[in-house]
This record gives C-alpha cells, sequence and structure tokens, in this order.
C-alpha cells in the first residue's frame, strides 16, 4: 500500500487508466468549488477486496472530516459518502457493525476507495452531494427528475423591459420572480399579468421593427410601448406595479387599482373604468391558482416525505415573497429499508446544490444532520438558512397539507407503477420472453421525401415512459435514397447498437440479472439498465428483415428481441400486425391492454421523431449563410451583419468593404469573400 499527495492539491494517481473519470483526475476544488487542504488516493496492490481491503484502507486515514468513493471491480463508483473522520466512518464499514443487508452488499463488492479531505464537514456535505448528482452511485439515494426551475423575468436592459419565462443561469440583466413549480405553472401566471399589467413579451428584435401595434395590443394583453401607444413613464409604472405584485405586495397593488377603476368611474369614464376592471379580475385568477397563502410564510421551501410499500415520495411546495409558485413531487431511488428521515435528508443536500436556498426550510420531520444542513446551506446562500419541523400553529397546519399532497401522490405512482407491472408482465406472455422486460425502446423515422430525416428512439420500462433516455438520429449517410425508409433504419440501428457495445459491452441476460429470481433482494433489480430487452419497429415484415440482419452483424440477436408493428388494413388502430422471431404474425383482440400500451409506445415514438424532424426543418429553414463559412462565430457574425444588415448584402461586398468592417482581418474578409465568390478573384 501506497499513500502521499500531488504537491498542486490533485487527486494521486491510483493505479487506474480511465481517461473517462474526470472526477478522479481532476482537481476536487474544481468539481464543488470548495477549497482543499490535501487528496489522498491509495493503490490496491494487495488483491484484497471487501472489509479486509476496507481495514488496510484505514491504516492510513486522517481523523479528518472529507469525503469517500468505493469502487467495486468493474470501476464503476457504486458509494459516494461523508464523515467527520473518516479513519472512525471507514473504520465502522471494516468491522461489520450494524450493517444491514444492502450496506452488507456494497462491502462485499468493495475492491477499491479514494478519499478527500476537507477544512470542515460542511465542506465534505456539499462535496458528497455535488458528487453523488455527477456520479450516481448505486448505493446512494438518488434524487431523479432535477430539472433546474423555471423563473418569471422582466428585463432591466431595455426602455420597454419584457416579462419572460426563464430557466437556467441568470445571465442577462433584470429581476427573477420564483422559483415556480413547472413551466406550466409560470405560463398561466405570465398569461394573466399580461392581461393585468399590459407587458410585452416580445423578443426585442421583434419590438425594435414595429411599424404598427401587434394582435396583442388589439386584443389588451400589451399596451404598445413598440410604437409609443403608451408613453415610457406610463409603461414604466406598469413595470413597477408587476414587480411590486410579484414581490408581495399584491393586495396593495389591487389597492391601487380598484382606486383607479373608482375614479374612473366617477368621472363617467366607463371605457378606462372596463380596463382596470379586467386587471383585477387579471390578477384574482393570479391568486386563485397559487392556492394556499399563508400570512406568516414569506420565504421558505416546504418539505414532506411519504415512505410506504418500498416507495417515497417527497413533495415540495415553494413559497416566494408570501406567495405559493406551487409544489411538485420527486420519487428518489432509494434502498426500501431506510427510513423517511434517512432518505429525507441525503435528499436535501442533493436537492438545493445547483439552487437558491431560501431563508427558511419547513420539514415534516426531523433528519439526524438537521444543524449541519442549516449551516452549510447558509455558507453557501450567504444568508442565515433555518430548517425547522413545526410542531403547532399555521407552520404545523401548511406540513400536514403537503403531507396529505405527498400521500396522495404516493398513491398515484403506486397505482400507475402497479398497471405498468401488470403490462410488461402481460407483453412478455404474448410474445413469449422468458422475462418480464424492463427496459422497451422503440424506434421510428420522420421525414418529407427524404429531406431533414431524423430517427427517434423512445424507452419506456417499470416507471413508464423514461424521457432522459430519449435519443434523436439525424441521417447522416449520403449513400441513402431519399425516402429510403428501410436504409434510414439501417443507420439508426447500427450507430445504436454500436454504440452500446463499446460502451456498455454483452448484457448478462442469466436469472439474477433479469431479475427473474423470486425473492431477490438485489439493490441493483431498480436499477434501469442500459441494453434494451426489447426493442420495437414502426413496420411490417420488410423493416424487420432489415433489422434482424442488422442484428446478425453485430451479434446481437439472440441478445435482444425484436418485434415488429405493422399498420393493420386501412392503416386502422387496433388491427395492427406484429412480426416476432420465432412466430407467425399475429394480430391481438381489439380491447386487449397489451395492444393498448404498443399502441402508446408506438404512437409516443411516432411523436418524437415527428418533433425532432420538425426541428430540424425549422432550423434548415432560418439557417444563415454565414453559419457555413468556417471561422466565423457568433461576434463576427454579429459584426457583419450590424454593418450591412444582411447575409446577401455581405455576399454581394467586395474584400475592401469587408475589411472595413471591425474585427474582421484581411485573412477573416478573403475566407468570406472566397466564399461567395469561388469562381472569381478578389
Amino acid at each position: 500500500m501506497n499513500a502521499g499527495k500531488l504537491p498542486d492539491g490533485g487527486v494521486l494517481y491510483d493505479g487506474t487508466e480511465d481517461d473517462d473519470d474526470d472526477i478522479g483526475t481532476a482537481e476536487p476544488s474544481a468539481v464543488a468549488g470548495l477549497p482543499i487542504d490535501w487528496n489522498e488516493g491509495l493503490k490496491n496492490d494487495s488483491g484484497l477486496k471487501g472489509a479486509d481491503l476496507i481495514a488496510e484502507f484505514v491504516k492510513h486515514l486522517p481523523n479528518a472530516p472529507g469525503v469517500y468513493r468505493m469502487f467495486n471491480e468493474a470501476g464503476d463508483v457504486m458509494y459516494v459518502g461523508k464523515a467527520r473522520s473518516l479513519k472512525k466512518r471507514v473504520g465502522n464499514y471494516a468491522q461489520g457493525r450494524v450493517h444491514s443487508n444492502r450496506i452488507a452488499k456494497m462491502v462485499r463488492e468493495t475492491t477499491h476507495m479514494e478519499f478527500v479531505t476537507t477544512r470542515t464537514e460542511t465542506e465534505a456535505l456539499l462535496l458528497e452531494a455535488n458528487l453523488i448528482k455527477r456520479l450516481r452511485p448505486r448505493f446512494n439515494v438518488l434524487l431523479r427528475d432535477d430539472k433546474s426551475f423555471p423563473y418569471i423575468m422582466i428585463t432591466g436592459d431595455h426602455r420597454a423591459p419584457a416579462i419572460f419565462k426563464h430557466r437556467g443561469a441568470r445571465a442577462r440583466k433584470g429581476d427573477y420572480f420564483g422559483p415556480f413549480a413547472s413551466a406550466a405553472a409560470v405560463g398561466r401566471t405570465i398569461n394573466s399579468l399580461q392581461r393585468a399589467f399590459l407587458l410585452r413579451t416580445c423578443t426585442d428584435s421583434v419590438f425594435e421593427t414595429r411599424t404598427r401595434p401587434c394582435l396583442l395590443y388589439q386584443i389588451k394583453r400589451c399596451s404598445g410601448p413598440c410604437t409609443h401607444e403608451i408613453s415610457d413613464a406610463g409603461y414604466a409604472e406598469l413595470v413597477e406595479e408587476a414587480k411590486d405584485f410579484l414581490s408581495g405586495k399584491s393586495q396593495a397593488v389591487k389597492a391601487t387599482i380598484a382606486g383607479q377603476m373608482a375614479e374612473a368611474s366617477e368621472d363617467l369614464d366607463f371605457e378606462r373604468a372596463a380596463i382596470y376592471r379586467d386587471r383585477l379580475a387579471a390578477l384574482s385568477h393570479v391568486q386563485s391558482h397559487q392556492g394556499i397563502n399563508p400570512a406568516g410564510v414569506e420565504e421558505a421551501d416546504v418539505f414532506a416525505i411519504y415512505n410506504e410499500g418500498g416507495l417515497s415520495c417527497i413533495q415540495v411546495f415553494f413559497f416566494r415573497t408570501g406567495q405559493n409558485w406551487g409544489n411538485r413531487a420527486y420519487f428518489p431511488k432509494a434502498d426500501p429499508q431506510m427510513s423517511g428521515a434517512e432518505i429525507l435528508n441525503a435528499f436535501l443536500a442533493q436537492f438545493y446544490d445547483d439552487k437558491p436556498v431560501p431563508r427558511q426550510i419547513l420539514l415534516s420531520e426531523t433528519v439526524e444532520e438537521q444543524d449541519l444542513l442549516a449551516l452549510a446551506f447558509s455558507e453557501k446562500a450567504s444568508h442565515k438558512v433555518q430548517i425547522l419541523v413545526p410542531q403547532r400553529g399555521e407552520k404545523k397546519d401548511l406540513v400536514d397539507h403537503v403531507i396529505a399532497n405527498a400521500r396522495e401522490a404516493h398513491g398515484r405512482r403506486l397505482a400507475e407503477t402497479s398497471s405498468q407491472a401488470r403490462l410488461l408482465k402481460g407483453l412478455a406472455e404474448t410474445f413469449g420472453l422468458s422475462y418480464v422486460p424492463r427496459r422497451i425502446e422503440i424506434y421510428d423515422n420522420s421525414h418529407i421525401m427524404g429531406t431533414n430525416a431524423v430517427g427517434g428512439m423512445v424507452v419506456a420500462g417499470p416507471e413508464g415512459f423514461a424521457k432522459s433516455q430519449y435519443r434523436k438520429f439525424n441521417i447522416k449517410s449520403t449513400d441513402i435514397t431519399p425516402g429510403d425508409d428501410f436504409g434510414m433504419m439501417k443507420e439508426v440501428m447500427t450507430r445504436r447498437f454500436s454504440r452500446l457495445l463499446k460502451e456498455e459491452g454483452l448484457p448478462d441476460r442469466s436469472a439474477a440479472a433479469t431479475g427473474a429470481e423470486s425473492g431477490s433482494d438485489d439493490i441493483n433489480d431498480t436499477a434501469f439498465p442500459a441494453w434494451p430487452d426489447v426493442i420495437l419497429i414502426d413496420g411490417g415484415q420488410g423493416q424487420m428483415t432489415a433489422v434482424r440482419a442488422i442484428l446478425d452483424e453485430l451479434g446481437i440477436r439472440d441478445v435482444v428481441t425484436a418485434i415488429g408493428v405493422a399498420k393493420g388494413v386501412d392503416r386502422e388502430a387496433g388491427r395492427e400486425r406484429f412480426f416476432a422471431d420465432g412466430k407467425s404474425d399475429f394480430s391481438l383482440p381489439p380491447r386487449d391492454p397489451v395492444l393498448y400500451f404498443i399502441q402508446r409506445m408506438r404512437d409516443e415514438a411516432h411523436r418524437f421523431a415527428i418533433g425532432s424532424h420538425r426541428a430540424r426543418r425549422k432550423k434548415e429553414m432560418v439557417k444563415n449563410p454565414l453559419d457555413e463559412i468556417s471561422g466565423i462565430g457568433p461576434g463576427r457574425k454579429r459584426k457583419l451583419l450590424q454593418h450591412f444588415g444582411t447575409a446577401k448584402a455581405v455576399s454581394r461586398a467586395g474584400l475592401t468593404d469587408l475589411m472595413a468592417v471591425e474585427g474582421i482581418s484581411e485573412a477573416v474578409a478573403k475566407q468570406v469573400y472566397n466564399h461567395f465568390h469561388e469562381n472569381r478573384a478578389p
């Protein structure tokens, strides 16, 4: 065993040669944004594994806070953990005390470990959450469906600020309000705010080119600042009212508008009074969609967990500026033996890894590291963060309401999962599969006379459609005759499975690996496999012949079950014909649930392929000729268009004119000129 450290603070070489593991070779401080004192990696030259190997590692560990990673024989990270004392925490694994089946299995499979020390336990907590989200180890509690939350943005870099839905980095100057639970919630709110405050939603480029008000002005959804239908000062007042409303001053804003309505009525200006009336109605519509708005909760996130039947549901409600901005249910992947408090504790650190932390977090039950989490979040957010478990009063009523929502969402997911399991079992029986499939891939192509051809792959499993696994394939081959569906499918399948073989190797189809063993408690039973058990092809015998030839060529015909779904007579739904190896083509009864299940999967693949094709076609339609010139990036493209006005004017410009543009050198000018004048000397 060798121990040591690098002078620049990087992780030591650990005896492996995996160039793809950027966590293992990059400086941890760069990964987590945290200062690291030093790092230590230890070689495993002894051939030990499990508790014996861990005991050897413990001899070299310090009594310092840090993060450890446990690897299996394949080099995969199985678990990421943090500790106040690495020596004591990792030593517990070697002693075998109070180990659950999950921990015991993890210890048995451990063939290597890596360690990173941090200055404090809070830094270890944040680094652990970061690594879990990036590496997704199979024995950790994993946060799924971790998309960023949408916000409402009112721009601040234009004379007439606009209101937009925003997701991602806050690169543009302006005011941001949220988070909202979903894009739909943002859309509904913006729709109502348009009617209430008449703010524009058009892009700046559209705004600058308007010569007369657009339709939104005509239907009283915009005040028309583009053509000065309203003065800049009047529009600024509307913007401030919108900001006040979104900042929690809704009652004051409504009182002001109500006063203006009464004043207009007294002046017998009933048309203006009607405008104020409609604005008040729109504001009431916004608040009616916000549900509960407790007076004592100004800025908080409320978490409640419901854990039963091997499934955990964590419901989150968002409150900002005294307003409820919606809720979302999460179903983290966790060992069924873990308690709700343990799952919630692990969930919180991952949840706030890349999200702003509110000043108050309310929980349905006490978690073990509550004080440590509060300290870590306070350091991360640069303001004090309280984590509370309310026992009485309005906040307790609010938590109870969130628990009720978690229980209802849990029941719905269990029902859906149970139904999906029955359908997968029915599909296995219908097609004579030896085990119930856990991953089904459905393929379809979309094109118009062979142009902008796209292949689509959607994925279904025990929890329904796995949208994060969807893939599109832009057809690249120039040898395919336009409209040749067989050739397109061949390219898609070859690219898909060649890469799968390269990255994953052949799958293990043994009984244990497929979950066919009854009573198996392997945690990996719930892992979503990379290889499909079944592939569905939208096509008949011809498509299936082409697909089987590809599977034979790759040597995986016995590994993947291919099924063709041909449209019935007159392309009528319910009369589909099915084609599978070793079976004559057949149809299913019109009311068979498995038939509906297959139709739904096929329709989803069709929808995804058409959507991908339309997106590609739209991109081609608006493609700028300057995009085809090597070396012309967004900056130079912008300079050229600002100078000449259009790409067509750039194509007609002489070399001297091109060189007159700021940032365009003689070499670049020649490149642009030669692109448009292939047969003419400059």
